[in-house]
């Protein structure tokens, strides 16, 4: 409705079959000949313009890339820099802020409560050499039948699943502090 008003001036940008309409149109037949001389005057001048743009951004890149070398500045550096850049927007984000603080601390909970096995290891094994001082050698035989006993499976089981969350906790450790640095 809008455009009625206007009368024949649209607002909206020219859509795809526009710019093939009006480019298969030919208006050379409205425009009187002073009119033609003009635009093409204007055209010559635009190509003209649109050249040395051209040229002076080209000598512009050049230039950039030469402060570029002389500043030790390339590519990769400027990738390092970037990613640099990233890595530290990362740290200082909240999200991270708090999964670290998280981290830390289930990190120490672990920590106590591997302490508080081990502890209870070395217990249970100085309680068990105290007991075994009176032991003839028929009991020691009886060892592998002990191995194959359901508790010390169990026990060998946790063991090994402490082992390797401790080195888990460790490896992880090791590459917070290294990031840090």
């Amino acid at each position: 409705m809008e455009a009625q008003a206007q009368g024949l001036l649209e607002t909206e940008p020219l859509q795809g079959r526009d710019e093939d309409a009006v480019a298969s149109a030919d208006f050379s037949s409205m425009l009187s000949e002073e009119e033609k001389e003009e635009l093409k005057a204007e055209l010559v001048q635009l190509e003209d313009e649109i050249t040395t743009l051209r040229q002076v951004l080209s000598a512009k890149e050049r230039h950039l890339v030469e402060i570029k070398q002389k500043l030790g500045m390339n590519l990769m550096n400027e990738l390092k820099q970037n990613f640099s850049k990233s890595w530290h927007d990362v740290q200082t984000s909240t999200a991270y802020k708090k999964t670290h603080e998280t981290l830390s601390h289930a990190g120490q909970k672990a920590t106590a409560a591997f302490s508080n096995v081990g502890t209870a290891i070395s217990k249970k094994f100085g309680d068990m050499r105290s007991h075994s001082i009176g032991y003839s050698i028929r009991h020691s035989i009886s060892m592998p039948a002990m191995r194959n006993s359901p508790t010390f499976k169990s026990f060998e089981e946790r063991v090994e699943t402490t082992v390797t969350s401790l080195k888990v906790f460790f490896r992880r450790r090791r590459y917070e502090e290294a990031k840090e640095e």
